[in-house]
């Protein structure tokens, strides 16, 4: 399983509720799920009900199936306090998108991609005021002094 992203994936839908998304196959001119993530891949998507506030972006995983599937992993925003929409009747676009909240702009800095730590992570291996971006590995013994950024 990764993690892709693809132009001109869209989908429509009739599903209604908070589960699993049913796919009804791709606008004209675009590509499916399946065809543009692959099956068991995870993705960025975005719902929407056309002439209604319901919307939904999120990570969901694509199954290739009777019919093709996304489900709702994690919201990451919507109409419903960035929670699961329990979507309503209707037809809705369902399409890959890239979300404004994870993408790097000039006015973000270091602290939004990283964590500061102040813990013993193993016997042997401490870090202590540093930052760190994941994922990262430390093996063995490691004297590190000054400031850590790991990037």
């Amino acid at each position: 399983m990764a993690f892709v992203l693809n132009d001109r994936v869209k989908e429509t839908t009739t599903t209604t509720g908070t589960g699993t998304i049913s796919l009804a196959g791709a606008e004209t001119g675009f590509e499916t799920f399946v065809a543009g993530i692959g099956t068991t891949n995870k993705t960025f998507y975005a719902i929407e009900l056309p002439g209604n506030a319901e919307f939904e972006v999120g990570i969901g995983t694509v199954t290739d199936a009777s019919p093709d599937t996304i489900s709702r992993d994690t919201v990451i925003s919507s109409s419903n306090s960035d929670s699961k929409v329990d979507f309503s009747a209707g037809t809705k676009n369902v399409f890959c998108t890239y979300p404004a909240s994870r993408a790097p702009s000039a006015s973000m800095t270091a602290s939004t991609y990283a964590f500061n730590h102040s813990a013993t992570l193993s016997d042997d291996q401490t870090i202590s005021n540093a930052v760190l971006a994941g994922p990262v590995t430390v093996t063995g013994t490691q004297t590190i002094t000054g400031t850590v950024v790991v990037v």
